[in-house]
């Protein structure tokens, strides 16, 4: 059975089954994944963000905060 075939297939199934499905690649796939390397500029970003929270951890974000970010009316 080809992609596609899959893909019509699922498309029929019910919400929580699609999403059982979903799950069970993911879990899959993470479990054979290896850990991508760091790249010296990714490195980099990631020390300046930690320095950035380091001197200032009052200048955050809670969850709440960046979903009422992202759900405000446009």
């Amino acid at each position: 059975m080809d992609l596609e075939s899959v893909l019509l297939e699922v498309q029929s199934w019910p919400p929580e089954d699609r999403l059982r499905l979903i799950e069970r690649v993911w879990d899959g796939l993470s479990d054979q994944a290896e850990e991508p390397e760091l790249t010296e500029e990714l490195k980099s970003l990631l020390d300046r963000r930690l320095a950035a929270l380091d001197s200032d951890p009052e200048n955050v974000l809670t969850w709440d905060d960046i979903r009422a970010y992202v759900r405000r009316p446009r």
